[in-house]
């Protein structure tokens, strides 16, 4: 096919004259009229990504390409159509004459048209997450009707998520299993036979899932040549967004797709931070090899932070290993301000105090919006104290995932074991927990309940004890009746602990026991949910009374959910850093900097932390005036006394140059 670019097509033609020399900085102008051919643009954090690939488009059409003839793949649809309107508003060429969406609404398309050519039938029915949850539960009955009794096996859900994560990444079950589920590692060799009876059971229906989408999409471009070389030899420019987010099979799709070459990949490999979503650092490293005379173009110049913040953000990059990224460094378009902080905390109710204060002062003295202010952290645990001292202090706050920490499933459950065992009597945190077992509902557990009841009253025994009995047992649903002796021994165990020991000796119990052994089966993300029940441990130790802790988790929901009426505007945002990705703030806190909380104790382990430093690199890209790093030296969560910590590597491995020292002093004077 003919590279030329034409004159341009009718429906541009009668379009605003777009200047681009003036619309554009040089490094975003260099990317959007490059010649046609791979070209992979990498865009520094705040530097006009969307700005760069939209212009791109309207540069394409105003150089004779036509609408149709382009390709463009994001990762939401929202994006797609943010780029196409504004597309719109430049060239007056409609959003529906593009191919532009999500690989897996592209994937759909196409299927629709081509999928008979590798014997799909025409029209299957596209499954959503919870129907593909449930023909998957079939499936494995199928295979053993008694695999998920077990409640140390992943339920349905969960298991979807590991056949889901190796379908996406290409890598056997047993590698996914051991790199991202090791609480399945048992049953790993299990899971094929499973898989394979999930396929077979979606081909009789004539379903797809979502996974199928790409998976069948790529299957018609290996296996249908003729359908493959139709769709190279339409889309004669390919362009794809947030290229380092892509995983191996949508890597792959665009290879095919792209097989002419002219595929413009936009990204930043500085933030490739899903991996655990499947996302392939590989695919953005490897792609001039995988594209031979790839044209690489930088774009630098940073128009979000401060220059302070964007060279300790170079830093950041500067420590990766030498030859494992790309060379780039963030420029300024803005003046000079103030250095980033490092801040110093005792511990973590230390940190909090110091972002309370400092916050007010941004609100009252400074003048910022309460909208522009974000805490940022590696992971949920780590935000529980500052949730408490904005509650006690009045400060309203959201947090991105919507979710609080006491409100949060696993936390509420345990919660309720504690609040149960403390007063048997409250038959709402017992149906909270009992509902748990397999094939309990809401009636069961008040028939359980009233069982033991009068059983506990008939021979003066402690009700938890009473549960035990053959009589109660004989209430309890058959398929419950495996679990019934390890949940009361660990009701009984907790129960005693709160007698003779400290609340957190009880809710470590709790997390130990029974409901532990639960949580491994019904979360994928088992390990983080366990560490986040972990840091209840060191909640509870300022308490000496569970009176007086129950109380204070019922205060903290009350106060908590009072603030949900304010508006988003004027409410502080508490935010994981991967929830922050693409988002942008005044001032920015981030917390739990030492080693073990970021990077990751996992990732430590495992010998690999360039991905966390990657996450700090976002976090720090984050702030648009003020940045603030803090660390505490001692992790309350830890037990009596706690335990000592070391600053995160990636404080250390920083010039002390880049930042200015804080160290907090009693009354929080510095």
């Amino acid at each position: 096919m003919d590279d030329t670019l034409d004159s341009p097509p009718p429906e541009f033609s009668g379009a605003p004259t777009i200047d681009f020399r003036a619309e554009l900085n040089d490094e975003q102008f260099n990317a959007v009229t490059a010649e046609p051919g791979p070209l992979l643009v990498l865009a520094g954090a705040g530097s006009g990504k969307t700005r760069t690939l939209t212009y791109r488009v309207a540069y394409l059409l105003s150089m004779g390409v036509r609408p149709g003839e382009i390709l463009l793949l994001t990762f939401t649809n929202k994006a797609a159509r943010e780029m196409l309107a504004r597309v719109e508003q430049l060239t007056g060429v409609e959003p529906r004459r593009f191919w532009g969406g999500t690989f897996h609404s592209i994937g759909a398309r196409i299927l629709r048209m081509y999928g008979d050519a590798i014997g799909l039938p025409k029209n299957p029915t596209i499954l959503d997450a919870d129907d593909s949850e449930s023909l998957l539960k079939l499936s494995v009955e199928a295979e053993d009707k008694l695999f998920f009794k077990d409640k140390t096996h992943p339920k349905p859900g969960p298991l979807h998520n590991v056949l889901s994560l190796a379908r996406n990444t290409r890598l056997d079950l047993a590698e996914t299993v051991s790199r991202h589920f090791p609480q399945y590692q048992e049953i790993a060799h299990r899971l094929p036979a499973f898989a394979a009876a999930y396929a077979a059971r979606k081909r009789e229906q004539n379903v797809l899932d979502y996974d199928d989408l790409l998976e069948l999409w790529l299957d018609l471009l290996v296996k249908a040549p003729d359908v493959a070389a139709y769709f190279v030899a339409r889309f004669r420019h390919v362009l794809v967004d947030e290229y380092q987010d892509t995983n191996t099979l949508q890597s792959e799709i665009v290879d095919r797709m792209g097989a002419h070459h002219r595929v413009m990949a936009v990204g930043d490999d500085a933030q490739c931070i899903y991996s655990w979503r499947g996302a392939n650092f590989e695919n953005i490293m490897t792609f001039p090899d995988r594209h031979e005379g790839t044209v690489i173009h930088r774009i630098e110049t940073n128009y979000r932070s401060t220059p302070q913040i964007l060279a300790l953000a170079n830093g950041v990059l500067e420590a990766q290993p030498r030859g494992r990224h790309f060379e780039k460094k963030l420029v300024a378009a803005r003046a000079n301000s103030t250095k980033p902080y490092v801040v110093q905390a005792m511990d973590d109710r230390e940190q909090a105090e110091f972002i309370i204060k400092r916050v007010r002062s941004l609100i009252e003295d400074d003048g910022v919006s309460p909208a522009e202010i974000a805490v940022l952290y590696r992971s949920h645990f780590v935000a529980l104290e500052i949730q408490l001292a904005l509650s006690r202090a009045a400060i309203p706050y959201t947090i991105t995932s919507g979710v609080k920490f006491f409100e949060r499933q696993h936390v509420r459950d345990l919660i309720g074991l504690i609040q149960f065992v403390y007063n048997p009597a409250n038959t709402l945190a017992w149906e909270r927990i009992a509902v748990l077992l397999p094939k309990v509902g809401e009636k069961g557990a008040q028939k359980i309940h009233a069982a033991a009841l009068d059983h506990a009253r008939l021979l003066r025994l402690d009700f938890v004890d009473a549960l035990a009995s053959d009589d109660v047992k004989a209430r309890v649903p058959k398929d419950a009746k495996d679990d019934w002796p390890q949940f009361c021994a660990s009701l009984r165990e907790v129960a005693h602990a709160l007698r003779d020991d400290k609340p957190a000796r009880a809710i470590e119990l709790a997390i130990e026991g029974w409901y532990g052994d639960h949580l491994k089966g019904a979360y994928a993300d088992y390990v983080d949910r366990y560490e986040e029940l972990k840091a209840l441990i060191g909640f509870a130790e300022r308490f000496d009374d569970i009176q007086d802790l129950l109380a204070q988790i019922v205060l903290l929901n009350g106060e908590t959910s009072e603030k949900e009426v304010a508006p988003p505007q004027d409410a502080i945002k508490l935010t994981t850093v991967h929830q922050a990705k693409g988002l942008e703030y005044d001032a920015v806190f981030v917390i739990g900097l030492a080693d073990g909380l970021f990077p990751g104790r996992r990732s430590i382990e495992d010998g690999d932390v360039e991905e966390e430093r990657r996450l700090f690199y976002v976090a720090v890209t984050r702030a648009k005036n003020e940045l603030y790093l803090c660390y505490p030296k001692i992790a309350s969560r830890a037990g009596p006394g706690g335990m000592l910590l070391n600053p995160s590597r990636f404080l250390t491995e920083l010039s002390p140059a880049l930042y200015e020292p804080l160290r907090i002093k009693r009354q929080f004077g510095w």
